[in-house]
């Protein structure tokens, strides 16, 4: 892998000279008992290479983007942006430009993913996008097209009037067995979230399912036959680097989760299910399925495939090392002067999965993760601060006998992760952080709560809102029940049966967030696969 910075292969640059470098995903060397696995579609006689896994780009922010592919074969990335309008159509004369950019080389070390750090661009501008390989012999692989928009531009007051943007966001796909459905027309959540013409998608973890097999078929809680397409990667759970490869692999076989991941920029996190069910660093699995029982040795290869496949923008995230460095993950994208999103990283620093009574503080996302939120929430001069925490904050997720999440289901004063939790809520008072707002997951269903002090055992902290969406292509469950610590209310929540198919689409969710141009409302959505509202509230900002 190159890991060296590059410059534009033609100096046709947007507002001067952008800075751009190629990335390659993470150069770590595989695990010794796993070889780097050449794709089963790569033939023996040379040929064109191919884009088996399509295009994407991530962490769009005003002034900068990730753009990614994966190629059938060893080959360099290629990139040629073009400034487009609102419609598509291609700017010509004094306002048309067309950067070019030329970027790492892909291998088998990287499972021929690669990715350029496009930096430097004019904000609020739509680029038409085409990326592409080249081999060894110059020979220019198939061209995948898409598209993307930086956010706005800061204005010089803070109420200052930028267009409006949008985003959607959900977590679960391929889970319980769910996976490609050809006869449904495949992971038609994706399809839904597409048709609403978002500016950027957070998935909000659990972007595969790695210890799920999924089989060619298998029985509905109706009685129904629910038929996936398969790989040989997919039909056990993942413990090689290559089984978790090939789980993104799988994924990106949807033509609608390629199609929208073309056109919609991805925020992407992790949660447990990139690597196993609930799990902890340290933690040694009682799990016969699994010839591998060290956590920390499979999630380091369920981490470092996630890499390679995740356009994400952190520079550390794609150096060599051992895939747990501080703040791979966790991460702020500005996105203008009404928008900052922080996605957490729940699951690295996570201590173990006890009953959550401990009357010392444990830990959910570490203090240094918990320090860099504090500082980022107080350097932030946008109207709104949406965190995006992996994992809910007032629902009970059970664990056995211990707890998955924050909450203990102890209804009293702050106890164990709870702690963390109330430190974090209450510097945001302190500080006269406003209007904070908090996004998540891993609950497969959809909900809205309001956390109010007046309602709360622990009482230092200023109202806020959580909204709850997924699964995207998952068994549906739920409701969960709150722990009352810190003062949740259900203003809304919808849940489908045990185990229940996305075959319907009634109850696959994701949430909808419309941000008015002066930041003026926050008007939030959910959503079911169908594109059907189930739920929709607008919130006003604190000046």
């Amino acid at each position: 892998m190159d890991s060296h910075s590059t410059q534009p292969a033609r100096r046709t640059l947007l507002k001067g000279a952008a800075a751009v470098s190629a990335l390659a995903a993470t150069s770590l060397s595989a695990p010794p008992a796993v070889a780097a696995v050449r794709p089963a579609a790569v033939p023996l006689a040379a040929r064109r290479l191919s884009l088996p896994s399509g295009i994407s780009t991530g962490d769009v922010s005003s002034d900068s983007a990730v753009l990614w592919s994966r190629a059938s074969g060893p080959g360099r990335l290629h990139a040629s942006l073009r400034l487009v309008d609102p419609e598509g159509r291609v700017l010509r004369g004094r306002h048309g430009r067309t950067l070019n950019l030329r970027g790492s080389r892909a291998s088998a070390a990287t499972d021929f993913t690669a990715k350029i750090d496009a930096r430097r661009l004019p904000a609020g501008a739509r680029f038409a996008v085409e990326l592409y390989f080249e081999d060894e012999h110059g020979r220019r692989s198939e061209t995948g097209r898409g598209s993307f928009t930086t956010a706005p531009a800061h204005g010089r007051g803070r109420w200052h009037e930028s267009r409006p943007q949008s985003f959607v966001w959900s977590a679960d796909t391929a889970g319980q067995g769910y996976g490609i459905n050809e006869e449904i027309g495949g992971m038609r959540g994706y399809a839904a979230m597409h048709a609403t013409r978002p500016d950027f998608f957070l998935h909000s973890g659990d972007t595969i399912y790695a210890d799920g097999p999924i089989a060619a078929e298998m029985e509905e809680p109706d009685g129904n036959i629910w038929r996936n397409v398969v790989t040989e990667e997919v039909s056990k759970v993942a413990e090689t680097l290559n089984e978790y490869r090939g789980r993104h692999r799988y994924n990106m076989m949807d033509a609608n989760l390629r199609a929208m991941y073309a056109e919609v920029p991805v925020i992407a996190q992790w949660d447990d299910h990139e690597t196993v069910n609930n799990w902890y660093p340290g933690e040694i699995l009682d799990d016969p399925r699994y010839t591998v029982r060290d956590v920390d040795t499979l999630a380091t290869r369920g981490r470092r495939a996630w890499q390679e496949y995740m356009p994400i923008a952190d520079r550390r995230a794609l150096r060599p090392g051992t895939g747990f460095e501080p703040t791979r993950i966790y991460r702020h994208v500005e996105r203008g002067p009404h928008l900052d999103l922080f996605a957490l990283d729940m699951r690295s620093h996570k201590s173990p999965n006890t009953d959550g009574q401990e009357t010392e503080q444990t830990r959910i996302l570490g203090e240094d993760q918990l320090q860099w939120l504090i500082r980022s929430l107080r350097s932030s001069r946008a109207t709104w601060k949406v965190i995006g925490n992996d994992l809910p904050l007032g629902l009970i997720v059970p664990d056995g006998a211990g707890q998955e999440s924050i909450a203990n289901a102890d209804h009293g004063k702050p106890l164990g992760r709870e702690l963390e939790l109330a430190r974090l809520l209450s510097a945001i008072k302190k500080h006269k952080i406003k209007n904070v707002v908090f996004l998540t997951g891993d609950v497969h269903y959809c909900a809205a709560h309001h956390y109010s002090p007046e309602r709360a055992a622990f009482r230092d902290f200023t109202p806020f809102w959580e909204f709850v969406a997924g699964p995207i292509n998952a068994g549906s469950f739920g409701p969960n029940e709150l722990d009352l610590t810190f003062g949740p209310r259900v203003d809304f929540q919808q849940a489908g049966p045990p185990l229940g198919s996305p075959r319907s689409g009634e109850h696959q969710y994701f949430g909808h967030v419309d941000v008015a141009g002066d930041g003026s409302e926050f008007t939030v959505k959910l959503i079911n696969a169908n594109g059907k509202v189930q739920y929709t509230r607008t919130l006003t900002p604190q000046r």
